[in-house]
């Protein structure tokens, strides 16, 4: 235990400077920050409620049409906007820094014992709680629907779609880092569905032209959804897959942290 003295009218007194277990980081502040999200309307909305009306108006069409391996085609409709909504989700509670930058919270809390990776985990954690719930609730309104699964295939389906999620918790910090405050999720709003579209999210991308095919496997959405629907259309998980998954959350999360670092040192 370290501690320092400190000199008053009355004489010496030791005070104990002991740093915060874990940096800082506590679950009573994780839920601080969910309450927060939560009580955000427009975030519930695009990120909780518009993928399960999606599912429902181009989903329930399609009832009763089957894969080639047999699986239904809303399950498989059903599982990709399960990973749209934890990308939205994740992205849009990461980017929420830009916020907190905009109003001098950065500055206030590197006057705390807040370590600054520890604020960064919070972050982290947020962003994936909110995906997790994302995902739950696309899932809710597939069985709610008619979707029929095995139960191992909920499983692999659901952490597939969850955990991958967390690429776009790492890109929602870097554009936290990177953009101004009221253009952050007006920006990435539209661009996450076009990366949806063109990744093959609402869409096989087997209709797609051959060019964007090609292109399709260089998008940070594509390796999400392929490793999401594996477990219910059976085709295999490449190493082309993983390397998409990790090399964009790498990238995201190395890009991040260099603005974080640049970031703290102006404050």
């Amino acid at each position: 235990m370290t501690t320092s003295s400190l000199t008053t009218p009355t004489g010496t007194a030791t005070a104990d400077r002991r740093p915060p277990a874990l940096g800082g980081f506590s679950p009573a502040v994780l839920l601080i920050e969910m309450r927060r999200v939560l009580r955000n309307r427009r975030t519930l909305l695009f990120t909780m409620v518009m993928p399960a009306v999606f599912f429902l108006l181009f989903g329930l069409p399609q009832r009763g049409e089957t894969l080639p391996n047999g699986r239904q085609v809303l399950a498989w409709i059903m599982v990709s906007l399960a990973v749209y909504g934890a990308m939205v989700a994740t992205t849009s509670a990461g980017a929420a820094v830009a916020t907190e930058r905009a109003l001098g919270w950065s500055r206030q809390l590197r006057l705390t014992p807040l370590r600054p990776a520890a604020y960064v985990a919070t972050k982290v954690a947020t962003a994936m709680v909110l995906g997790l719930v994302a995902v739950v609730i696309e899932f809710a309104v597939g069985a709610t629907a008619g979707v029929r699964l095995p139960a191992h295939v909920w499983l692999l389906a659901g952490l597939a779609a969850w955990l991958g999620s967390l690429v776009f918790a790492a890109l929602g910090l870097l554009i936290g880092y990177l953009g101004p405050a009221e253009n952050v999720m007006q920006f990435m709003g539209p661009v996450l569905a076009l990366l949806a579209m063109f990744g093959g999210l609402f869409l096989p991308v087997e209709t797609l032209p051959d060019v964007l095919q090609r292109l399709a496997q260089f998008t940070p959405v594509w390796g999400v959804g392929q490793l999401a629907r594996a477990p219910l259309t059976g085709d295999p998980v490449t190493l082309g897959v993983l390397a998409n998954v990790l090399g964009w959350t790498a990238a995201f999360a190395l890009g991040a942290a260099r603005l974080f670092r640049r970031d703290t040192q102006r404050v």
